[in-house]
Protein backbone atom coordinates (compact mmCIF):
# COMPACT_ATOMS: atom_id res chain seq x y z
CA UNK A 1 0.00 0.00 0.00
CA UNK A 2 1.40 3.10 -0.78
CA UNK A 3 1.06 6.81 0.90
CA UNK A 4 -1.34 8.96 -1.62
CA UNK A 5 0.10 11.96 0.41
CA UNK A 6 3.33 11.22 -1.08
CA UNK A 7 2.60 11.28 -4.83
CA UNK A 8 2.75 14.93 -6.35
CA UNK A 9 -0.11 14.91 -8.20
CA UNK A 10 -2.08 14.07 -4.36
CA UNK A 11 -0.28 17.02 -3.48
CA UNK A 12 -0.70 19.40 -6.38
CA UNK A 13 -4.70 18.38 -6.41
CA UNK A 14 -4.76 18.85 -2.31
CA UNK A 15 -3.61 22.22 -3.13
CA UNK A 16 -6.27 23.09 -5.90
CA UNK A 17 -8.86 22.13 -3.60
CA UNK A 18 -7.74 24.61 -0.96
CA UNK A 19 -7.60 26.95 -3.54
CA UNK A 20 -11.02 26.37 -4.78
CA UNK A 21 -12.34 26.52 -1.70
CA UNK A 22 -11.03 30.13 -0.93
CA UNK A 23 -12.38 31.09 -4.48
CA UNK A 24 -15.44 29.92 -3.76
CA UNK A 25 -16.44 31.72 -0.34
CA UNK A 26 -17.42 34.81 -2.18
CA UNK A 27 -19.67 33.49 -4.85
CA UNK A 28 -23.22 33.99 -4.32
CA UNK A 29 -25.25 32.68 -1.40
CA UNK A 30 -27.86 31.22 -4.32
CA UNK A 31 -24.95 29.37 -5.23
CA UNK A 32 -24.24 27.81 -2.11
CA UNK A 33 -26.06 24.71 -3.15
CA UNK A 34 -25.24 24.85 -6.54
CA UNK A 35 -21.82 25.43 -8.12
CA UNK A 36 -20.45 26.55 -5.41
CA UNK A 37 -20.92 22.65 -3.54
CA UNK A 38 -20.06 21.40 -7.32
CA UNK A 39 -17.17 22.98 -8.03
CA UNK A 40 -15.92 22.24 -4.00
CA UNK A 41 -16.88 18.48 -4.99
CA UNK A 42 -15.15 18.30 -8.35
CA UNK A 43 -12.01 19.66 -6.57
CA UNK A 44 -12.25 17.34 -3.99
CA UNK A 45 -12.91 14.31 -5.35
CA UNK A 46 -9.48 14.55 -7.15
CA UNK A 47 -7.19 13.50 -4.38
CA UNK A 48 -10.45 11.55 -2.85
CA UNK A 49 -9.92 9.14 -5.44
CA UNK A 50 -6.14 9.26 -5.66
CA UNK A 51 -6.22 8.31 -2.09
CA UNK A 52 -8.98 5.85 -2.64
CA UNK A 53 -6.69 3.94 -5.45
CA UNK A 54 -3.53 3.99 -3.36
CA UNK A 55 -5.90 1.62 -0.74
CA UNK A 56 -7.03 -0.76 -3.66
CA UNK A 57 -5.58 -4.18 -4.37
CA UNK A 58 -3.46 -3.83 -7.29
CA UNK A 59 -2.84 -1.29 -10.44
CA UNK A 60 -6.16 -2.46 -12.36
CA UNK A 61 -7.96 -0.87 -9.59
CA UNK A 62 -5.48 1.77 -9.05
CA UNK A 63 -6.17 2.90 -12.75
CA UNK A 64 -9.31 3.52 -12.18
CA UNK A 65 -9.75 5.35 -9.13
CA UNK A 66 -7.23 7.50 -11.30
CA UNK A 67 -9.32 7.87 -14.07
CA UNK A 68 -12.24 8.72 -12.20
CA UNK A 69 -10.01 11.43 -10.39
CA UNK A 70 -9.34 12.73 -14.18
CA UNK A 71 -13.08 12.84 -14.68
CA UNK A 72 -13.53 14.87 -12.13
CA UNK A 73 -10.26 17.49 -13.02
CA UNK A 74 -12.65 17.97 -16.48
CA UNK A 75 -15.79 18.91 -14.35
CA UNK A 76 -13.56 21.19 -12.47
CA UNK A 77 -12.28 22.48 -15.50
CA UNK A 78 -16.02 23.64 -16.84
CA UNK A 79 -17.26 24.89 -13.89
CA UNK A 80 -13.99 27.13 -13.35
CA UNK A 81 -15.23 28.28 -17.19
CA UNK A 82 -18.73 28.75 -15.91
CA UNK A 83 -17.83 30.59 -12.80
CA UNK A 84 -15.90 33.11 -14.73
CA UNK A 85 -18.51 33.59 -17.74
CA UNK A 86 -21.17 33.90 -15.01
CA UNK A 87 -18.54 36.55 -13.07
CA UNK A 88 -18.38 34.37 -10.16
CA UNK A 89 -14.67 34.18 -10.46
CA UNK A 90 -12.14 37.08 -11.59
CA UNK A 91 -10.35 36.40 -14.98
CA UNK A 92 -6.85 36.17 -13.32
CA UNK A 93 -8.46 33.34 -10.69
CA UNK A 94 -10.17 31.72 -13.28
CA UNK A 95 -6.30 31.54 -15.13
CA UNK A 96 -4.66 30.25 -12.27
CA UNK A 97 -7.22 27.57 -10.96
CA UNK A 98 -7.36 26.44 -14.94
CA UNK A 99 -3.94 26.20 -15.38
CA UNK A 100 -3.71 24.05 -12.08
CA UNK A 101 -5.98 22.07 -13.23
CA UNK A 102 -4.70 21.39 -16.63
CA UNK A 103 -1.60 20.60 -14.57
CA UNK A 104 -3.25 17.96 -12.61
CA UNK A 105 -4.56 16.58 -15.11
CA UNK A 106 -1.36 15.75 -17.38
CA UNK A 107 0.24 14.44 -13.94
CA UNK A 108 -2.82 12.14 -13.70
CA UNK A 109 -2.51 11.47 -17.56
CA UNK A 110 1.10 10.25 -17.04
CA UNK A 111 0.63 8.28 -13.60
CA UNK A 112 -2.60 6.40 -15.84
CA UNK A 113 -0.25 5.44 -18.61
CA UNK A 114 2.84 4.57 -15.81
CA UNK A 115 0.25 2.32 -13.83
CA UNK A 116 -1.28 0.78 -16.99
CA UNK A 117 2.15 -0.10 -18.49
CA UNK A 118 3.78 -1.33 -14.92
CA UNK A 119 4.10 -4.66 -13.89
CA UNK A 120 5.27 -3.84 -10.50
CA UNK A 121 2.14 -2.96 -8.05
CA UNK A 122 2.84 0.53 -7.08
CA UNK A 123 0.36 0.00 -3.62
CA UNK A 124 3.07 -2.71 -2.57
CA UNK A 125 5.90 -1.14 -0.32
CA UNK A 126 9.33 -1.26 -1.64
Amino acid sequence: MQDPQKLSVWQKSHTLTLKVYSSTKEFPKEEQYGLTSQMRRSSSSIPTNISEGCGRGGNTDFARFLQIAMGSACELEYQLLLSRDLDYLSEPDFRILSHETVEVKQMLTSLIKIVRSSKRDPNTED
